[in-house]
């Protein structure tokens, strides 16, 4: 008797790349539509409408303690451009770690080396978003700590002589 082997089809991290993916679009809806919303907008419009929205939301962006002028006003505006320009910057650093940990998860399933990039977006989500999207950066945490809890076994050959 001849001795096979079977392949079976490779496992799949269905739930480490719905948690990661679910996080990637939480973060590009929270990150990118505040940078888009503020890089969008002129200084009179932010200062009519969105100023208001932020700090009525508890989010100062300028100094509370200087004085009530227009200077404030630029402040303000310049604050929350840089902040955008921040939060653009941390999307493309989720984005990157993301797209990278979801390609070894399908591509190397059995490997652990994907939960560490999904860690690594994780990280860059709560650090990049100055603790603001730590729920969000929990996703990709649950996703790693999947990777990390979850094993998969090695493939057996069926048949070999024992």
């Amino acid at each position: 008797m001849s001795s096979t082997t079977r392949t079976e089809a490779p496992p799949r991290r269905t739930g480490e790349i719905v948690a990661a993916c679910i996080g990637l679009v939480l973060s590009g809806l929270f990150l990118g539509g505040f940078a888009v919303v503020v890089n969008g907008a002129d200084e009179q419009a932010f200062l009519a409408d969105i100023y208001p929205a932020m700090t009525s939301a508890g989010i100062e962006v300028a100094n509370p303690r200087a004085p009530a002028h227009a200077a404030q006003g630029d402040e303000a505006y310049r604050a929350a451009r840089t902040l955008a320009g921040w939060f653009g910057f941390t999307l493309l650093g989720v984005l990157a770690t993301n797209a990278v940990g979801i390609f070894l998860a399908r591509r190397r399933p059995r490997r652990r080396i994907a939960g560490w990039w999904f860690l690594a977006a994780g990280l860059v989500c709560l650090i990049g978003s100055q603790l603001i999207l730590y729920p969000v950066a929990f996703l990709f945490f649950l996703a790693a700590g999947m990777f990390a809890v979850r094993k998969i076994p090695q493939p057996e050959s069926i048949g070999a002589p024992e």
